[in-house]
């Protein structure tokens, strides 16, 4: 069978710049605004994987890529149809040549930049088609559509596609149809095993191909059936779910208006209620208010202050709008909780929380928690509770649309009982009818959090009485008036995903945007000392849905949606792609539990022959041996339901090279081959909290080997084979882009390819080794790839190529990783994904010291100077390298020159420290420290680099010094 287009090639660099766009789109995108999921893969990456796995790679490789991005609209012709917006006169000013700038632009003295007041429209359009041609395609994506977006192709672009595959497609779904009978004899089928939020087989149903959807999770199952059987509706009934949700908000509406819980005296609704968590002072009884900051809106210029109550012992709140700066800052400085200490504003002294809330540790080491757990009649605080709850600010709006901030006065008061009230008057029947939540939270690593630090030990006391009144409410209205599974699953989906922005999780941002945030901001279940809770208009964006129609089912592409453990399936699918839950990964049983607790009673009427639990026990999780074991039981049973031809896509983000040993041995035991790896970046930084997080995601492409009948091959056998593979790769991607305007591999991508290309030899052989044998296997290929790679700007320094090759093989990983990073920075390179896929490629796992910004899409590395005399004699691999020496060298040069304003002296001082730290290695090593200062020499004079000015002068001085040392 002929190779797939895939096996060969893909282009990694365009399309981790379309996923970044696509993610940017945040809650725009497709799929995100049916509810919450965790790592869903952009839509972009899994039509392009489907594509290249259907269609051929021919003899024509340039040609293959040409007629690829055409299909994904991602070439010259494909993004001027997605073009959408036009573009700023100072934008094309900038990109303009000289001739263009005098002929099209005028500028005013303070720098504005406009269009020349007689030009033409016929001329406007003729310079935004010229300068928009020649943009980076970073750029370029800022002004257009995502490929999805594009219903169509024009019929030029099927032409030229027809005639290079040999088909007579004018469609995507017609296309599908026709490769997959040439590859399959049918339309093919794809299957996801660890369907989420729903991206792979929602695409792949859009695409036109047949569609298996199967996951352990309820949620997921809920999410994945939405968006294939919602998504797919015709515009009639759209506009009659439509219908059925304002109904329902303006029925919720009519209600809390006559139960006058939101309207103050003056007719004025509340916006926002801001809560805040109080205990007592254990040094001086005073009850004091947890709050991280005073600051209650940046924007707003609003704070809170703090006014002592020797009366009640205690503290009263002023709210006070439009303070000066100087309040500001002061407020932002004085909370009264910072790092998991009390800072009492009366008696002054700190406490840690954990001793207030009475944690101790027993005799074997185990920490017992020390906070009473609720009872499960429970949703207020008891009076002797460690922790109260407060509301300390409301805001309100009035009947012009101004908004503002007030402490609450009696009346606000009254109205948070009426609230209780009315809540207790139904609390008991709500939670039998199941329209709020009655289970008790679960033990385990997430959910243990808000047990351990409020003593919270049901779902629902995770929402304040205000929360749990409006989304109970909701919940008998949709029950009552749902006629249709459509509607209870619209209805229920609003109330998910109210509650993901209404619970007692949720933190207020006082930043920006002045809200309330969403509750899975991050991976975890966080309780925050300050929350917000948001009214029922507040509401309305959430419960009303956007529902459009995306895609249309036929009888040709078939959609089964199954609730099943992976290692149940008995579906035959053509192609698998999934993206499976890994062991240390996102522990999705224990958060979607947050949102079973709601949707029970819904879940098991519409879908009867669903369970209703998240299956903690069957989840793919554990330490490394168990989840092997479990994975490989897994993937052995789809390899089962796969065809001789099948393919298997499998995804992950992980960046060590244990990862990949275990994935290998994984691999050897399921019956698969790796035939191609590719990694695209896939996150940005609203997708991570801090830390290490990978924001690419490889994608490991699969067909089925039978092992049985191959000879048994042991490790030390496959090096050579192995580095032969590493160079056949690397010379091919080199190949591929040979003048190409912008180049479709970075260093990194070569560098990975050594995994990727020991992952293929290690697979193709019936293979008996260790783990650790595994291990040192790729860590090789990747150490040999690495070396193979020499960076552009070492170039060119003048020196014997020879010579920086074979100093470039003997660096230190940490001293490659530096200078990737530098490498990345020359050429504009700024994702952290790259720097993630350098570290991976490199074998380097602890980098976080080394940056000065560290931001998905502005990332770059310390200088010497930024650097100082930090990351010196410790621990840290980075510590002890010659790099490192040469960049303290620069450093201590720039700050003794500060101190005697001698140039030359300094360098001197410096030149002779160095030596005198290295010692005999100095002699050793001389032609690679002259390398490596007269590589930072050159910066100096490389746009964007203005950062090591200093630095880089400072090297060009100790690179002479070095140059001319003699013995």
């Amino acid at each position: 069978m002929e190779k797939s287009f895939i096996e060969v090639q893909f282009p990694v660099s365009k399309l981790s710049k379309e996923a970044f766009k696509e993610r940017k789109a945040g809650a725009g995108q497709t799929l995100t605004g049916l509810g919450k999921w965790w790592g869903r893969k952009p839509l972009v990456l899994v039509r392009a994987l489907l594509l290249g796995l259907l269609l051929p790679a021919t003899d024509d490789p340039k040609k293959d890529m040409k007629i690829f991005l055409k299909l994904m609209a991602m070439d010259e012709e494909g993004l001027k149809l997605r073009r959408k917006s036009i573009i700023s006169a100072r934008d094309l000013f900038e990109f303009a040549t000289e001739e263009e700038k005098t002929r099209y632009f005028d500028v005013t003295d303070d720098g504005k930049i406009s269009y020349k007041k007689n030009l033409k429209k016929a001329e406007r359009e003729e310079i935004q088609e010229k300068i928009f041609k020649r943009m980076p395609y970073e750029q370029k994506l800022k002004y257009c559509k995502r490929p999805e977006e594009i219903e169509n192709l024009p019929k030029s672009a099927w032409d030229e596609i027809n005639e290079h595959l040999g088909t007579n497609a004018y469609s995507y779904s017609s296309l599908i149809e026709e490769l997959g009978k040439k590859r399959f004899g049918q339309i093919p089928t794809v299957g996801d095993c660890f369907c989420g939020g729903g991206s792979i087989p929602f695409e792949a149903a859009r695409l036109g191909f047949g569609v298996f959807a199967s996951d352990l999770n309820p949620i997921a199952m809920l999410l994945t059936w939405a968006a294939l059987n919602l998504l797919s509706l015709p515009e009639d009934a759209i506009e009659k779910l439509k219908d059925f949700q304002k109904r329902i908000f303006e029925q919720a509406d009519k209600i809390v208006t006559q139960w006058q819980i939101e309207h103050n005296s003056k007719g004025h609704r509340a916006n926002a209620y801001l809560y805040c968590v109080e205990t007592i002072c254990p040094e001086c009884g005073f009850k004091v208010p947890l709050l991280p900051s005073l600051v209650i809106g940046k924007n707003s210029k609003t704070i809170a202050v703090l006014h002592e109550n020797p009366v009640k012992k205690g503290f009263d709140i002023e709210i006070k709008m439009n303070v000066s700066q100087s309040e500001l800052e002061q407020a932002a400085k004085n909370g009264t909780v910072k790092d998991g200490y009390l800072i009492c504003p009366h008696c002054k002294m700190e406490t840690s929380i954990s001793s207030i809330r009475g944690d101790k540790v027993d005799e074997s080491g185990k920490t017992i928690w020390g906070l009473r757990r609720w009872e499960k009649h429970e949703f207020i605080p008891r009076e002797d509770d460690v922790f109260q709850e407060r509301l300390y600010c409301i805001r309100y709006e009035d009947e012009k649309g101004h908004r503002y901030y007030k402490a609450p006065d009696d009346e606000d008061l009254e109205r948070e009982k009426k609230v209780i009230d009315l809540l207790k008057e139904r609390f008991d029947e709500w939670q039998q009818k199941g329209y709020i939540p009655s289970d008790m939270i679960e033990e385990g690593e997430k959910t243990n959090e808000p047990v351990r630090t409020r003593g919270w030990a049901y779902w629902h006391q995770l929402f304040n009485p205000r929360q749990l009144l409006l989304h109970g409410l909701l919940m008998e209205l949709i029950d009552k008036e749902a006629r249709t599974k459509e509607e209870k699953i619209v209805g229920l989906l609003g109330v998910n995903r109210c509650c993901n922005w209404n619970s007692k999780l949720s933190h207020w941002e006082n930043k920006y945007v002045e809200n309330g945030r969403q509750t899975f901001y991050n991976q975890a279940l966080n309780s925050f000392y300050l929350y917000a809770t948001r009214p029922l208009h507040s509401l309305k964006e959430m419960i009303l849905i956007e529902i459009s129609s995306f895609l249309q089912l036929n009888n040709h592409n078939m959609v089964d949606v199954f609730l099943s453990d992976a290692r149940d399936i008995n579906q035959s699918c053509h192609i698998w792609i999934t993206d499976p839950p890994y062991a240390d990964a996102i522990n999705y049983h224990e958060l979607s539990e947050f949102f079973l607790a709601w949707d029970k009673k819904f879940l098991k009427e519409v879908f009867p022959d669903w369970y209703t639990d998240s299956k903690r026990a069957l989840a793919v999780r554990g330490d490394r041996e168990l989840f092997k074991a479990a994975f490989t039981e897994i993937l052995k049973n789809i390899v089962s339901n796969m065809p001789e031809n099948g393919y298997f896509v499998l995804m992950f983000t992980h960046q060590d090279s244990q990862v990949f040993a275990d994935l290998t041995e994984i691999l050897l035991n399921s019956g698969l081959l790796s035939v191609n790896a590719w990694s695209i970046a896939t996150e940005t930084e609203d997708n991570m909290s801090e830390g290490n997080f990978v924001q690419s995601t490889v994608c490991v492409v699969l067909k089925k080997i039978d092992r049985t009948q191959l000879e048994p091959v042991f490790i030390e056998e496959l090096y050579p084979f192995g580095k032969e593979e590493v160079e056949r790769q690397i010379k091919l991607m080199y190949e591929l882009d040979k003048d190409e305007a912008e180049p479709n591999f970075s260093p990194t991508d070569l560098e990975l390819s050594g995994y990727y290309a020991a992952l293929r030899v290690l697979t193709s052989c019936n293979l008996k080794a260790t783990n650790q044998k595994i291990k040192e296997f790729l860590d090789s290929m990747r150490e040999y790839a690495s070396s193979y790679i020499v960076p552009e700007g070492l170039k060119y320094l003048g020196f014997d190529q020879d010579t920086i090759y074979e100093i470039w093989r003997k660096m230190e990983s940490y001293e490659k990783f530096y200078i990737r990073g530098i490498e990345f920075e020359t050429r504009g390179e700024k994702r952290i994904g790259a720097y993630q896929d350098a570290a991976r490629s490199l074998g380097v796992a602890d980098y976080d010291e080394l940056f000065a910004v560290k931001k998905s899409n502005s990332a770059r590395l310390r200088t010497a100077s930024e650097l100082g005399q930090e990351l010196l004699d410790t621990k840290h691999a980075f510590s002890t390298t010659i790099l490192r020496l040469c960049l303290l060298a620069i450093n201590s040069a720039i700050k003794k020159d500060q101190e005697i304003n001698d140039t030359a002296e300094a360098v001197a001082l410096s030149h002779e420290m160095l030596k005198t730290k290295l010692g005999t290695k100095y002699w050793n090593n001389k032609s690679k420290i002259e390398i490596i200062f007269r590589y930072l020499a050159r910066l100096e004079k490389i746009d964007g680099m203005e950062h090591w000015q200093n630095d880089s002068k400072i090297a060009s001085y100790l690179a002479e010094r070095v140059a001319n040392d003699r013995l």
